[in-house]
């Protein structure tokens, strides 16, 4: 199992880091939160263990922006004991709560509780729909067999509408979802990347992979 683990302090980072390392998980590091999510994208932890004190992106944006897209397990590691703190977290989707000062046994206990938890739990490491499918963890886009070669954004953005592909997202919400509530990307921007991966499932053969509702948003089509 491999944990990504995320806080601005250096010498908690490596405590946290030897005590998983000694009870059997290979880990991963991050100072702050853009390099916590370039990591969840590229290596598919198994679980991230998030400090909410990060300089710049804090652990709540960083949670919002994984949970777009993975069901990954995130524990929260924070001095904060704040009931409101952890109303915020666990609505964001977080699974569990460790309080600093914390005992590097019971930190192992959450961590193996959570993942066990997670064992039990169906979630998809592929999607599908139509002639369309996702490889999660490897970030690959197929179309009938055929890899499609995709941005970053752009997989985000049909992994986002393939997660729920009856639903209409409006764009505020896919925006939200992909960049935080208060980025400062603009719909121009978004339309963008919208446009180009349009463009990439048309040359695909899907060319009506993408349906427009006017005034309320955006949903797959059928692709078939």
């Amino acid at each position: 199992m491999k944990i990504l683990i995320v806080d601005d302090d250096p010498r908690l980072r490596d405590l946290v880091r030897i005590t998983l390392e000694r009870a059997g998980f290979a880990t991963l590091t991050a100072a702050e939160g853009a390099a916590a999510l370039i990591h969840a994208r590229r290596e598919a932890p198994d679980l991230v263990l998030l400090d909410i004190g990060l300089p710049e992106i804090d652990g709540f944006e960083v949670c919002r922006r994984i949970r777009a897209t993975s069901e990954v397990p995130i524990l929260f590691l924070t001095a904060r004991d704040d009931e409101i703190d952890r109303i915020v977290g666990l609505e964001l989707g977080a699974d569990d709560y460790v309080t600093k000062p914390f005992s590097p046994r019971e930190l192992v206990a959450r961590v193996r509780a959570i993942l066990k938890r997670a064992g039990h739990a169906a979630r998809p490491e592929t999607l599908a729909h139509g002639r369309i499918a996702l490889d999660l963890r490897a970030r690959i886009c197929r179309i009938a067999g055929t890899e499609v070669a995709l941005t970053a954004t752009e997989f985000d953005i049909l992994a986002r509408l393939m997660a729920e592909p009856d639903r209409l997202a409006a764009r505020p919400a896919l925006i939200a979802a992909l960049w935080g509530a208060q980025s400062p990307v603009s719909d121009r921007t978004f339309d963008s990347h919208l446009r180009n991966l349009r463009r990439k499932l048309a040359e695909a053969g899907c060319h009506h992979a993408i349906e427009t509702v006017h005034g309320q948003g955006m949903r797959l089509g059928a692709c078939a």
